[in-house]
């Protein structure tokens, strides 16, 4: 089986009509907004920015940061990546005393919206999500169809695939990400070979949840699943299918597949059954990924505050998604097409 990202290869989740049309039009038409883990408190060691920024990558306003204000690298905090086409606003954390020096800051397409403090820096991953924005340009008269596929979403759930951006241009990442593992790349920045072998713990993960999809278990769940609740984000095995199932058709829990690391153990029983066979079909084994610590990902997300607005020459559609999903998968639902296909070289990186 290929390792290069494929949207023809992975099972969409509903069957309604796709809508078509353009995406990225013009970086407007893609809009996120970062939503918070935690209140700040307004006072403390460190200052907190909210960006709006179009044209960069959010990488290359931290570099500019750190340049123009002399901080170092390590104290400067994020949450989250966010793509440069697109119109993104993100917080950014700092060290207070440099206040004084944010005055002289200046980059063309960067604007500092909000500023505050708070007790400790923004690590990775502290925020509970995005809110997206995107209109949908050359599908005239197709908002209703979009919010009929948008409602089946809200209720039964979204697959929580890895999107286009994890895999790179032309979708070759998990390919070096596989020479990586096996001790075969030239590859020598750490950072680097991090990112390329996630890209392979994605992909298995990909095909993991198509066999889901394709054999009706999306919405329900088999002897040997890690489950996990909704709510309270508890994981748990499930030894009785019969019995769970009914709780995860009504969207309180949902499976987890297995992000392979030296940390978390295989899937076992008949959900293991399903794992094993994705990782026959890449020709791996959990044994490959010693080098990463390993994790668990929901296999099915539930998109809030969805709502659809028709517009003269298609729609806009809104949505939050909880952090490390992509919009991607929810976008690709409603127009049925390749969306932010790995061989254009505008894709976004809007998982965090």
């Amino acid at each position: 089986m290929s390792l290069v990202f494929d949207w023809t290869a992975l099972a969409t989740r509903t069957e309604t009509p796709g809508t078509g049309g353009r995406l990225r039009t013009v970086p407007e038409d893609f809009r996120v907004e970062e939503v918070p883990a935690y209140p700040l408190s307004g006072e403390g060691e460190h200052l907190y920015l909210r960006l709006e920024k179009t044209g960069h990558t959010t990488a290359h306003v931290l570099r500019e940061l750190t340049t123009q204000l002399g901080v170092r690298d390590r104290d400067v905090g994020v949450a989250g990546l966010k793509d440069r086409h697109a119109v993104t606003t993100q917080w950014i954390s700092l060290p207070a005393k440099y206040e004084a020096r944010l005055e002289g800051f200046a980059l063309d397409g960067v604007r500092v919206l909000e500023v505050t403090r708070h007790g400790n820096k923004l690590g990775l991953g502290h925020l509970r999500g995005n809110r997206f924005v995107v209109r949908a340009r050359g599908a005239e008269g197709m908002a209703d169809t979009a919010a009929a596929t948008l409602a089946l979403l809200t209720a039964g759930g979204v697959p929580n695939y890895f999107g286009p951006q994890r895999f790179g241009l032309h979708g070759l990442n998990a390919e070096e990400g596989l020479r990586v593992l096996r001790g075969e790349s030239r590859v020598r920045d750490p950072r680097v070979r991090r990112f390329l072998t996630t890209s392979v713990q994605s992909l298995l993960f990909n095909h993991f949840l198509n066999l889901r999809l394709s054999r009706g278990l999306f919405d329900r769940l088999i002897a040997g699943d890690m489950a996990k609740k909704h709510d309270t984000g508890g994981v748990f095995l499930v030894e009785d299918a019969a019995a769970e199932s009914p709780r995860a058709e009504r969207g309180e829990v949902s499976a987890t597949g297995t992000l392979f690391g030296r940390k978390v153990k295989p899937l076992t029983l008949d959900a293991g059954a399903l794992e094993a066979e994705a990782l026959a079909a890449f020709g791996l084994t959990p044994e490959v990924f010693a080098s990463r610590r390993g994790d668990r990902r929901l296999t099915r997300i539930f998109p809030e505050g969805a709502e659809v607005r028709p517009e003269e020459d298609g729609y806009t559609v809104a949505f939050t998604l909880p952090k490390g999903s992509f919009a991607t998968s929810v976008l690709r639902e409603l127009t049925k097409t390749a969306v932010d296909a790995p061989d254009e070289p505008d894709a976004a990186e809007e998982e965090e």
